[in-house]
């Protein structure tokens, strides 16, 4: 397919099914802590607010789950499929690790879904309170998990290679390796910064539409809030995360700085703009800030950042992508900061909830959390190569044995299944996000007495123009 090889082909079908995958999780994450401080709004004030946007996002949030955990099943299935060499090598820690998140998160989620979700008027409140943390508390759990399993790759400790496979020695290392609170702490604030610019869109859209109700005008101070708090942390702990990942894997922070060498004696520029050439070694149409590299990664003003050309070829990351995906992300996290500053400022006028240039920066910024996720994760991976175990096993020795042929049929049929099964359910989620909070709503029972259903908003939406 359009020239490339199996290896290739692999590559592209998982980075395909993560890219729909982690979406789902990272709003997953977000709504289930945004659902229980609604219901503990809820039981402390009565305020029939908080009740009718908690039945209204519990619905959006009842599809998300499910369609998280249907795409994560596959790329389970991929580590045994596609990628059986990485497998072989060192499923003796991934494995366990993926099995302590099934036990511990996916088990307290399952287990309290059910009566988040269908329990409103079949148990007490206090109890059904506790069923939404503990399913808030799973999500948190699973982060864990997946986070200490993917650091590991990044920055491997607490093993040893006995036969040419990898054996735990040290399991509070394997799990608490270098990198893994700085990337467990990016990622779950970035979970949070995401589900609050998707609610506070989804708010944004209602006010232009002349919504101006009081539920829709508390969660969209609510989200606006979330974002001035968490955007300044998570820039913070993007610098601490920067700094260990230039301690651990300076051939990254290279790729993404595109620089390639060190004059002898002369702090590091730091690169806003240009176009990395793998090839010619340099990178083109470059637009610098004198020894700006140097302060931000090193915290001083004559310290060099290590340069590409201090690596083998064959051990550089592809710098043309990890330089723009960082880029991407960076320059989303400056428009949230500004999104919030902004968001102050109108509060300070009292213009919040009618300035309609105002209210597009916040529709247009909706997807901005995704997409820096999306950048994010490009760049820790991309940037990790060619190693699938940071400089343990390459990339080229994890993949399984399967012919182009093969590859390219199934990343096919992923392509379509994936867009008409999650397309589905995306177009779904738009159409119970403009439906919008109702007063009236109670998610209590149906005619007959059974708990009503999340999914229960499809009959209403049909009967609608």
């Amino acid at each position: 397919m359009f020239g490339l090889d199996a290896f290739h082909l692999a590559r592209i079908q998982f980075a395909f099914t993560v890219s729909f995958h982690i979406i789902f999780p990272a709003i997953t994450i977000g709504l289930a802590s945004y659902l229980a401080v609604l219901e503990g709004l809820w039981l402390k004030t009565k305020n029939p607010v908080w009740r009718s946007l908690y039945h209204f996002w519990s619905k959006i949030f009842a599809v998300n789950f499910g369609m998280g955990v249907v795409s994560g099943l596959v790329m389970a299935y991929q580590f045994g499929t596609n990628w059986s060499g990485f497998s072989q090598f060192a499923g003796s820690i991934t494995g366990p690790l993926l099995t302590y998140e099934v036990l511990t998160a996916f088990f307290l989620e399952a287990g309290f879904l059910g009566v988040m979700l269908f329990g409103w008027n079949k148990v007490g409140p206090g109890l059904h309170f506790f069923s939404t943390c503990m399913v808030a508390l799973g999500t948190i759990i699973s982060t864990f998990w997946i986070l200490a399993s993917n650091s590991w790759m990044q920055t491997p400790q607490g093993y040893e290679i006995v036969n040419g496979q990898v054996v735990p020695v040290d399991w509070f290392a394997v799990v608490f390796n270098p990198s893994f609170p700085y990337r467990l702490l990016h990622m779950s604030i970035a979970a949070f910064l995401s589900s609050a610019l998707f609610v506070g869109a989804s708010a944004a859209w209602h006010l232009l539409r002349g919504n101006n109700t009081p539920a829709i005008r508390a969660m969209f101070s609510m989200a606006l809030w979330m974002t001035l708090i968490v955007a300044p942390i998570q820039a913070m702990i993007g610098d601490m995360h920067g700094l260990n990942t230039l301690k651990h894997q300076p051939a990254k922070i290279a790729a993404i700085e595109g620089h390639w060498e060190n004059p002898p004696g002369e702090p590091t520029p730091l690169l806003l703009f240009g176009l990395p050439d793998m090839e010619q070694e340099r990178t083109r149409f470059g637009l610098e800030i004198p020894a700006l590299g140097s302060l931000i990664l090193t915290h001083s003003l004559d310290k060099q950042v290590p340069a590409l050309k201090e690596f083998p070829k064959e051990d550089r990351p592809n710098s043309t992508i990890v330089f723009w995906s960082f880029r991407i992300m960076a320059g989303l996290g400056m428009l949230m900061l500004l999104l919030g500053v902004v968001a102050v400022w109108l509060r300070y006028k009292k213009r919040v909830y009618s300035s309609r240039p105002f209210l597009w920066f916040a529709l247009l910024m909706g997807p901005s959390g995704l997409i820096a996720i999306l950048a994010g994760w490009v760049t820790t991976e991309v940037g990790r190569q060619p190693w699938v175990v940071y400089g343990l096993q390459r990339t080229k020795d994890a993949v399984s044995a399967h012919g182009d042929l093969h590859m390219s049929v199934s990343l096919l049929a992923f392509f379509v299944v994936y867009t008409s099964v999650f397309g589905v359910g995306y177009s779904y989620m738009v159409r119970l996000i403009k439906k919008g909070p109702q007063a009236h709503e109670t998610f209590a029972t149906e005619s007959d007495g059974r708990p009503a259903r999340p999914l229960s908003a499809v009959t209403e939406l049909k009967e609608k123009p």
